[in-house]
């Protein structure tokens, strides 16, 4: 490596450090949070019979309920939060403080809302309160659950954050979400 990308890694890393120090949320449930721009996508779109909803339940955290069906080639149910497009550049990571039902998703971000596909991380829930952290650097890029062959997720940019489950079978799903940082 020559001076100048080292000197470059290092001054990454004293960014994502000086970023873990001042997270900023992404957003924070409570039981008076607007949920408006966020939207359940089942795979109704393409003739399924999944059923997905989204609110806000007695605690104040978003709840992501509903059953996944197999029927019709369908097979996966989302929630998905749009926004005006933020400059990430500054952050490195994400933080989700969540319950699962012990179930695996996925989490995804769009960086462009004219890109098509999203930067996907599978997170496999516990069934207990937990915090995941994810290096944007290991999203990678997938349409229709078919991994492209482009970078993964640098970072710059986000205009949108979905949790999905579609893990093949026919089943219940349930996701509680406290909050959502930048790191």
């Amino acid at each position: 490596m020559s001076y100048l990308s080292n000197t470059m890694h290092l001054d990454i890393k004293i960014i994502c450090i000086l970023a873990l120090m001042k997270g900023t949320t992404l957003f924070d449930f409570n039981d008076t949070v607007n949920i408006e721009d966020w939207r359940v996508v089942n795979d109704g779109v393409m003739g399924g019979l999944s059923q997905g909803t989204f609110s806000v339940n007695s605690e104040g955290h978003g709840f992501f309920r509903g059953t996944v069906s197999l029927a019709n080639n369908g097979g996966f149910s989302s929630v998905r939060y749009c926004f005006e497009t933020r400059d990430t550049s500054e952050f490195c990571k994400i933080q989700i403080h969540l319950k699962g039902d012990g179930k695996p998703y996925q989490f995804r971000i769009k960086a462009d809302s004219s890109q098509r596909y999203s930067y996907i991380t599978n997170i496999k829930t516990s069934g207990d309160w937990e915090i995941l952290t994810i290096d944007f650097s290991e999203m990678y890029p997938a349409f229709r659950g078919r991994l492209l062959d482009l970078p993964n997720y640098s970072g710059m940019e986000m205009t949108e954050i979905a949790f999905l489950i579609g893990n093949k079978k026919e089943e219940s799903f349930a996701l509680e979400i406290d909050y959502i940082e930048l790191l």
